[in-house]
């Protein structure tokens, strides 16, 4: 008896902790997002995400700091994914998922792809880069509250949050 109420309560334990750890995902503050298209060439990009919003704060002061690694999203990792080998802006970038992570600036974006995916948002290590891409930042058609990736056939992909565009290209 003793023995079918500890196994009770262990399997109540696990399913507790089980459960909470797998938290819905979609109530967090910052919910999760997706975008997916197969190019071309064949090659499919897939960015899984969290979108931040912007909340009356200042890109590039209280949110993603300028001249700072950020985690490019919310909380974990952003991860870009690309099933070929692919050219990011006509570097090479070898087929598989990359942590994402940029340098923000007023003239300049650093976009960073780590080989470290599995990981907290807020965790880089440089020593982990797979390729560092500059890109031009520009004004944004409209006025974007949760940051936003968008990927068209041609391989033009945006990050596109307030009124920023951050545009590079995957061929």
């Amino acid at each position: 008896m003793k023995k079918l109420i500890v196994l009770t309560w262990v399997a109540l334990l696990f399913t507790t902790f089980g459960a909470s750890a797998q938290q819905d995902k979609s109530k967090r503050p910052s919910p999760p997002a997706v975008v997916k298209e197969t190019l071309g060439s064949g090659a499919t990009i897939t960015i899984d995400y969290s979108q931040p919003s912007v909340k009356g704060r200042t890109i590039g002061k209280e949110i993603a700091p300028y001249g700072k690694v950020w985690r490019t999203g919310a909380n974990e990792a952003t991860i870009f994914e690309v099933s070929k080998d692919v050219k990011i802006n006509g570097k090479a970038l070898a087929a598989g998922k990359y942590a994402l992570h940029s340098i923000p600036g007023e003239k300049e974006w650093t976009l960073i792809f780590n080989k470290k995916w599995q990981k907290s948002g807020t965790d880089y290590n440089e020593a982990e880069d797979a390729l560092k891409v500059v890109v031009k930042p520009g004004k944004s058609a409209s006025f974007t509250e949760k940051m936003t990736f968008t990927v068209d056939k041609s391989g033009k992909v945006a990050l596109i949050w307030g009124d920023v565009l951050v545009p590079f290209t995957v061929k």
